[in-house]
């Protein structure tokens, strides 16, 4: 494989099914585009008229914005494109009735039925791959978490060299919070020597993880990666981090909504050392919140699988602000529409 190679393409087309749910929901089922016949609303006004809460909405209009069908100014408020406006029932040219065509369509109506909702229709749905509490999980099968972990293992693989090289090089422990197969840790292990670090996960993830660790260290220079790596089992809710120089959350923040990301940041900082660093690997909408279109798409898959959504880098600051860290202008961009910011421990 080219070393520069963007595998993006697969991912977006894969996940433009979600963005093609949310318009057909927008037009057919929730009339999104009759409410702006009148002018530009404020997100709350909108929120109102269409009963949506705050992720949803969030997960909804800044799509709308990245399709080109509504734009938002500079205020704030929401507006219809001209291109907006063929989905209304006065527009001409007007294309309201052909997206209608596909109304009947399960995937449509059921994502305007979690638009609605602010999930799926029976809780225990859709939130597969996240455990909060004592709220079951499939991911407490080891075959459904071994499943998953192993789905993910690809992106995570292809992804980890490219975040090993811009995470800082040091002699450091790294704290991997919920680290899945563990492989972006040992990258960055195999890069510096004289660290250790330690994955946090559930015990059924960490039982993969640990065929990764093997296998890495194998490779030239890893003959003490074994001795350098802990696979810990806990919960990054409840119980005590470790220490750590360094603490690494790949996509993790997407997976929850704001108060538990607000949570989780005074965690991952209170674990930090004295001018350690928090690093965030993950796909961010413009601080504008209207784009771009591969993170939208990616917000309503996200939307319909876990309890979060994508959020922008200004989102991750106020976050990592309120937990007492100095945010930084890093913005490092990797592959398949990620990428890395941060924030320091004074």
């Amino acid at each position: 494989m080219q070393a520069s190679l963007d595998l993006a393409p697969v991912t977006r087309h894969m996940r433009a099914m979600y963005s093609s749910r949310l318009l057909i929901a927008a037009v057919a089922h929730l009339n999104v585009f009759e409410q702006f016949v009148d002018g530009p609303k404020k997100l709350a006004e909108l929120q109102s008229r269409l009963g949506l809460k705050d992720r949803p909405a969030m997960v909804l209009f800044p799509a709308l914005c990245a399709m080109g069908m509504l734009r938002r100014d500079t205020n704030g408020s929401f507006a219809v494109t001209e291109i907006g406006c063929s989905l209304t029932t006065d527009g001409a040219p007007n294309l309201k009735g052909y997206v209608e065509l596909e109304k009947d369509d399960a995937g449509a109506i059921e994502m305007a039925e979690r638009l609605r909702r602010d999930g799926p229709i029976e809780a225990p749905q859709g939130i597969a791959y996240t455990k909060e509490g004592d709220a079951a999980s499939p991911m407490d099968d080891p075959a459904v978490a071994r499943f998953l972990t192993l789905a993910l293992a690809g992106r995570a693989q292809y992804l980890a060299p490219l975040v090993a090289d811009a995470l800082p090089r040091r002699r450091a422990h790294l704290l991997d919070v919920a680290g899945g197969t563990g492989v972006f840790t040992c990258e960055w292990l195999l890069r510096n020597p004289e660290s250790t670090a330690t994955v946090l996960d559930t015990a059924s993830v960490l039982a993969v993880a640990v065929e990764f660790r093997d296998t890495y260290a194998k490779r030239p220079g890893g003959a003490t990666l074994r001795e350098r790596v802990q696979l810990l089992p806990g919960d990054m809710m409840t119980d005590a981090l470790p220490r750590a120089d360094i603490v690494l959350a790949g996509s993790l923040f997407h997976d929850w909504p704001e108060p538990t990301c607000e949570k989780l940041a005074q965690r991952f900082a209170a674990a930090l050392n004295p001018g350690g660093e928090l690093w965030v690997h993950d796909t961010f909408l413009d601080d504008t919140l209207d784009g771009p279109l591969p993170a939208t798409e990616y917000s309503g898959l996200l939307f319909w699988f876990t309890k979060g959504r994508a959020y922008s880098r200004a989102e991750h600051r106020r976050w990592f602000a309120q937990a007492g860290l100095v945010p930084t202008e890093t913005k490092i961009p990797t592959r398949v529409d990620y990428g890395l910011i941060s924030a320091r421990k004074q």
